[in-house]
């Protein structure tokens, strides 16, 4: 597991999720900790590392 940090696209605080480096890539949504709004999540993981990280804010 990686613990990874990014910024909420709705509120700006600094987020920390734990990703499985064993999963090559995902796309979901995750409810910001904070402030508690919808965030697409979309990642790939290359040799145990983040390759490619987004956290978008879901378009009402």
């Amino acid at each position: 597991m990686i613990e990874y940090f990014f910024t909420c696209p709705y509120c700006w605080e600094k987020i920390s999720m734990l990703i499985d480096s064993s999963v090559v890539g995902q796309n979901y949504i995750e409810d910001c900790e904070t402030c508690c709004n919808p965030i697409q999540i979309s990642y790939t993981t290359l040799e145990n590392e983040v390759a490619h990280f987004e956290a978008q804010s879901i378009g009402q």
